[in-house]
């Protein structure tokens, strides 16, 4: 979901306008992929790089979650939303972990859409966390390198409980993932679209499954493969 800052930027906004923009894209797209029947749908909202950014920026954004989470936890419940989230959450303050928590909590049950929220998330942080699970386990004997595989290394990742993603969406019109799902996402389709994320809409959206749609997806094989769902 890229772009809140340039967007504001361009109206002569401050930055934390950008980001209060974007939420509201978030609230809009969460409905519209409900409406749609896409049972899972993962948003990039606060990557472990974003640490480095100016501290009124990561409290505003951290204010942001709060508030969604707060405003909005209760309309998800009640849509059958469940929310889930992936990220590192060592170290993260309390009442975020707490907030999180509940939101996962209260919606563990719901089986409408499947919200993943990317927090505190990189991709190459969660494969190396991954790693070093892997090689305690195997120093621990619990598990013999022989046996590690692709499939088994997979249960290890933050996204262990989530199907991998067949369409990954980028706006602001950067051509790069960003430590984004580097692993899972090896065989998703890929839309870049030069709106900022204030500006994505139903339509951006819908544009971005027609052109999904359209495409023939060989995994690596000859024959296009069928049937496969959003």
């Amino acid at each position: 979901m890229d772009g809140n800052g340039r967007w504001a930027k361009a109206r002569g906004l401050p930055r934390i306008a950008g980001h209060r923009a974007g939420v509201e894209a978030l609230r809009q797209t969460v409905r519209t992929a409900g409406d749609l029947g896409i049972p899972w749908l993962t948003v990039y909202a606060f990557s472990s790089e974003n640490w480095s950014r100016p501290q009124s920026e990561i409290s505003d954004l951290l204010g942001l979650l709060k508030t969604f989470i707060r405003r909005d936890l209760a309309e998800l419940h009640k849509a059958g939303v469940r929310v889930r989230m992936i990220g590192a959450r060592e170290g993260l303050a309390k009442d975020i972990r707490l907030l999180i928590e509940e939101a996962e909590s209260l919606t563990a049950d719901n089986t409408s859409l499947n919200l993943v929220i990317a927090f505190n998330y990189g991709s190459r942080d969660e494969i190396v966390r991954a790693t070093r699970s892997i090689a305690e386990a195997v120093a621990a004997g619990s598990i013999r390198p022989e046996d590690i595989t692709q499939e088994s290394f997979a249960t290890f990742l933050d996204t262990h409980f989530v199907p991998d993603p067949d369409l990954i969406i980028r706006t602001s019109g950067e051509l790069r993932l960003s430590n984004f799902l580097l692993w899972q996402g090896a065989y998703s389709e890929l839309v870049f679209l030069p709106c900022y994320w204030p500006d994505f809409g139903k339509a951006e959206l819908l544009g971005a499954i027609k052109s999904f749609e359209a495409r023939e997806r060989r995994f690596g094989g000859v024959t296009p493969a069928r049937d496969v769902a959003l």
